[in-house]
């Protein structure tokens, strides 16, 4: 499923009215119908009291399309404006004038203590206060309501996306509602899907409102959820090499974990073969843990981490292997990351760059785009950082278009990783994996990323599929750990440790894997 910016949602809905004559009167009522249809079957209706807000724009039309639905099937609506009733326009203003001819109560808020007693005395509440266009902090009354109905304890629906989430960042725009159950019109919007946006959403639906599948399903619309894909089978007559061949060039004195979990997690993944170009005075120490890994030990810094003069014969072994992953736990010795710029343009072959080999790379991004084979980077906020020369803060406010742009500027596919991670491609397409949980917040996570990403083209996938289902797997992976063990305490062993598990889950269940996303949307 797409994932619309709020420019282009705007768009579908224009291009719904001129090329196919969906009127606005129409969009609005499935809009309303869609919510309506919602709170039939999670809540009911009939003999139940709604508290219904709405502000003065289409947002607060839909609230009122609502209450219509409610008082026609048994339920007791009343309708609190937060804005005057002359600002209604169209649709919003005709469904206004609908509502107020039958005997459904209205009134204009003009303070919060007034509307307590009706508030605490409903059994659901129906945000329809502000859509997806908000880019101003709330204020005033908005506030003072939102906080109400946040305080209610009462079952929330939001209409579209929760009151106060900014549409295209899921920015918290001061104060925001805190949903039950959102219903969102068209397509997800990115504020309904980036965080903290979509942790205010609770449950969430989507409805088509009768677009064309050729609307919602445009190639224009480049961000989509990052869907399973099933992955190729194991034929019997096969070997080591039938699954893939990684280098993974790691490790220092200091970061032991980084090449084992980044190595070993290729195998636990289904890959074939790991090798391991790291230090060589700590490579006893791994092999001791990892012994599967075939080692390729290399001369080592003053310091300890992997020499310069390793280069020629590295550039050499990877030509032997499918895939190279440069960069977990190779330190910022000096040496050591100039080796790191040495080598990039020059492997010839798939790249995952990752940790400090990131650091490395963000020094000189030409290196980067000389680049003939595909690159990888898998970058945290903070080195997303170094790679743009942009502040977290400002990143985080318009992670997609930065994402976009960059994977476009360096012609590479980045992994922006996070609660939710993003993938992005140079032709600017963008998937938002949602697997995962707040547990794989810990040191190493990401070193069994790359390998998981590694084993996915290992097992046959195209490239551009196997990053994406590396992220996915790698999410489920810590979601399965986080069964077993809860969130509290999980470490990259146990993300690890239960691949093998993971892997035999989603091949036996792929099916209804796909067909619910997850269990994270459903469409109505």
């Amino acid at each position: 499923m797409k994932v619309a910016k709020v420019d282009e949602m705007k768009d579908l809905d224009r291009r719904a009215t001129e090329e196919f004559s969906i009127s606005q009167d129409l969009l609005m009522e499935n809009a309303g119908q869609a919510v309506y249809f919602v709170m039939l079957q999670e809540f009911g209706i009939k003999d139940n009291k709604f508290v219904v807000f709405c502000g003065g724009g289409n947002n607060g039309g839909d609230g009122l399309v609502v209450a219509r639905k409610i008082y026609s099937s048994g339920g007791e609506a009343r309708v609190f404006l937060l804005d005057d009733e002359a600002k209604f326009r169209g649709a919003a203003k005709k469904n206004f004038e609908i509502v107020s001819r039958m005997p459904i109560e209205i009134s204009r808020v003009d303070s919060v203590d007034s509307i307590i007693p009706e508030v605490l005395g409903s059994d659901v509440i129906v945000d329809a206060i502000f859509g997806t266009g908000l880019v101003r902090k709330v204020n005033g009354i908005y506030k003072d309501v939102i906080q109400l109905i946040n305080e209610s304890q009462r079952i929330i629906f939001s209409v579209d996306i929760p009151s106060g989430i900014n549409g295209d960042s899921g920015e918290v725009m001061g104060v925001a509602v805190e949903a039950d159950y959102t219903v969102t019109f068209g397509l997800p919007k990115l504020g309904n899907m980036l965080l903290p946006g979509y942790e205010h959403c609770g449950k969430l639906y989507v409805s088509h409102i009768s677009f064309p599948p050729d609307l919602y399903n445009s190639d224009s619309i480049k961000v989509s959820f990052n869907n399973p894909i099933e992955l190729p089978e194991r034929p019997r007559d096969t070997h080591k090499g039938s699954y893939g061949k990684v280098l993974f060039i790691a490790g220092s004195p200091s970061y032991l974990g980084a090449p084992y979990f980044s190595a070993l997690s290729f195998l636990k993944a289904g890959g074939g073969l790991s090798y391991l170009a790291t230090p060589k005075s700590i490579s006893p120490f791994i092999a001791s843990k990892g012994s599967e890994i075939v080692f390729v030990p290399q001369k080592e810094t003053p310091s300890g981490s992997i020499a310069l003069e390793n280069k020629d014969e590295l550039l050499e072994f990877a030509q032997t292997v499918d895939m190279v992953v440069l960069g977990p736990g190779l330190s910022l010795n000096k040496e050591t990351q100039e080796l790191v710029r040495e080598l990039t343009p020059n492997i010839n072959k798939p790249l995952v760059i990752d940790g400090d080999g990131i650091t490395a790379i963000a020094e000189d991004l030409e290196k980067i785009k000389k680049r003939k084979a595909p690159t990888i980077l898998t970058p945290h906020p903070g080195e997303m950082s170094r790679i743009t020369r942009m502040g977290i803060g400002e990143i985080n406010k318009n992670k997609i278009d930065v994402l976009q742009q960059t994977a476009r500027e360096l012609n590479a596919i980045i992994i922006l990783k996070g609660a939710h991670s993003f993938i992005g491609y140079p032709d600017r397409t963008v998937f938002i994996s949602i697997s995962g949980n707040s547990g794989m917040s810990t040191a190493g996570s990401g070193d069994v990323l790359t390998g998981t990403i590694a084993a996915m083209h290992g097992l046959g996938l195209a490239l551009e599929d196997a990053v994406r289902m590396g992220v996915f797997i790698h999410g489920f992976s810590g979601d399965v750990a986080a069964v077993d063990k809860g969130e509290d305490g999980i470490t990259a062993q146990d993300i690890l440790d239960h691949l093998p598990e993971t892997m035999k889950l989603y091949r036996d269940n792929f099916a209804e894997i796909s067909e619910n996303l997850y269990e994270s949307i459903f469409v109505v």
